[in-house]
């Protein structure tokens, strides 16, 4: 085991707050297999602490353990088999008792509790209870979690990445007063023999790609709708976050993009696609993605009619088919946690429902998630005619609706075409594209001017 906390390393903690490696309780619950069921998970995770006497508002209260309650959480952990040594102890900090439980990741994983593996993903801990879902979760003992295994290779003081390092330290809320060595040990980056992990080199390294070969996003642009011919071809590197804002930026330059300022504040990017929904996908596929697979990288795919997401690895049995899009579990559990940290994920298990909801409310036709092998995300563009004389009559529909009420509405559009908002949004913004209308005046009151006629 480690040495044991001191008070500032308890303040560090504290202040990063809870996540995949830190859980607080004010008190002892009056169930006290609650500690135990956290202590497995950290266990069959890459370790943790537990502290007792802080609150969820990252608040050191203290709390008093007399004799019997100690001796209960003893007893409560012992029934966690195979026996896991860990370290239980009181630490005052400014004068308040805080008692730490802490745990390495385990070495004889799977760790159960009555016959319950119990697991972390993100800052919450999971249950296990199918015997599908355990063979799924602890296949092979070397192949449990990419992120966790040893990055040899990987000099953690020199190839980590100094100024994605502070952004997040910032993103994080963490003081300057906290050393970078105190958050890399309170992060667990590093296994108990000092080697870091690969989840260290993945997320803070400068160029993560040079230790894993596939730990690249590739975007790519074809025309049409096959991908017969290829007109773009980029491979982004670097730290994962900075993977997703590069592939981000490429989206935004590739898709529409139209403005709207309300009330006199700052403009509003409009996405033929909502913006969000490329986050939770994108995000999705940094942190679940499976790293062993040697052969295949994150690949975003441009398409006249769609945007294809996929990652390898597809849908683990962990998860069955009817509780996709409202159960997360992670293969790189360390990379999700901290995703999380930084307010990359709202809420553990809602990525897939959050998607659905935002392509809905854009009107667009419904996504599709391909789970076999590769899970891919397929979102549909705003085109929502396929073929060319079906889309010159919607066109012309428009056209005649301005040159009878300049006037004329979107939603007044809407009733006309039969499509969605976003769609008549789609066909007036390619108009002006192509020269074909003007906008004179503000939204509201305003008036649309067919070009090029008499």
């Amino acid at each position: 085991m480690t040495n044991q906390l001191t008070p500032n390393d308890i303040k560090s903690v504290v202040q990063a707050g809870e996540g995949y490696n830190a859980e607080f309780k004010i008190k002892v619950p009056s169930k006290v297999r609650e500690l135990t069921e956290e202590v497995c998970a950290f266990a069959n995770a890459a370790g943790g602490v537990l502290l007792i006497g802080v609150s969820d508002d990252n608040v050191i209260h203290g709390a008093v353990l007399d004799n019997a309650k100690r001796s209960a959480i003893q007893n409560s952990l012992n029934d966690i088999n195979p026996h896991l040594a860990t370290e239980f102890y009181s630490v005052d900090v400014d004068g308040k008792t805080v008692w730490v439980i802490e745990v390495n990741s385990g070495i004889q994983k799977p760790y159960a509790l009555s016959g319950a593996i119990f697991v972390r993903q993100g800052p919450n801990t999971q249950k296990l209870t199918t015997v599908e879902q355990m063979r799924d979760f602890f296949q092979q003992s070397d192949r449990i979690y990419f992120d966790e295994a040893p990055c040899p290779m990987f000099d953690i003081q020199k190839d980590i990445d100094p100024t994605w390092f502070q952004e997040f330290r910032t993103r994080s809320g963490l003081s300057s007063a906290v050393s970078q060595a105190q958050i890399i040990g309170n992060l667990r980056l590093l296994l108990p023999d000092g080697q870091p992990k690969n989840g260290a080199a993945l997320f803070f390294g400068r160029e993560p790609e040079s230790f894993i070969d596939t730990a690249i996003v590739r975007c790519i642009a074809f025309d049409g709708t096959t991908k017969t011919q290829i007109i773009d071809d980029k491979a982004f590197g670097g730290p994962l976050y900075h993977q997703y804002e590069q592939a981000m930026r490429w989206l935004k330059s590739k898709l529409s993009v139209r403005y709207e300022i309300e009330g006199g504040g700052p403009r509003k990017e409009i996405w033929e696609i909502p913006e969000t929904a490329f986050k939770e996908a994108i995000i999705n596929a940094l942190s679940h993605r499976d790293y062993y697979d040697k052969g295949a990288k994150i690949t975003i795919e441009l398409f006249a009619d769609r945007v294809e997401i996929s990652n390898p690895g597809g849908l683990t049995s962990a998860i069955s088919p009817r509780e996709f899009g409202t159960k997360s579990h992670s293969r790189n559990p360390l990379i999700f946690g901290l995703f999380v940290r930084i307010q990359m994920v709202e809420q553990v298990g809602s990525g897939i429902g959050r998607i659905k909801d935002l392509i809905k409310a854009a009107g667009l036709p419904e996504p599709q998630f391909k789970t076999d092998g590769i899970f891919t995300v397929v979102l549909h563009r705003a085109v929502e005619e396929t073929v060319e004389e079906t889309v010159g009559e919607t066109v012309e529909i428009i056209l005649n609706a301005m040159r009878k009420n300049p006037k004329v509405t979107a939603k007044n559009l809407e009733e006309l075409t039969g499509l969605k908002r976003r769609g008549v949004e789609y066909h007036i913004d390619k108009l002006k594209k192509e020269g074909r209308i003007k906008r004179h005046g503000p939204t509201k009151g305003g008036y649309w001017e067919v070009l090029g006629e008499k």
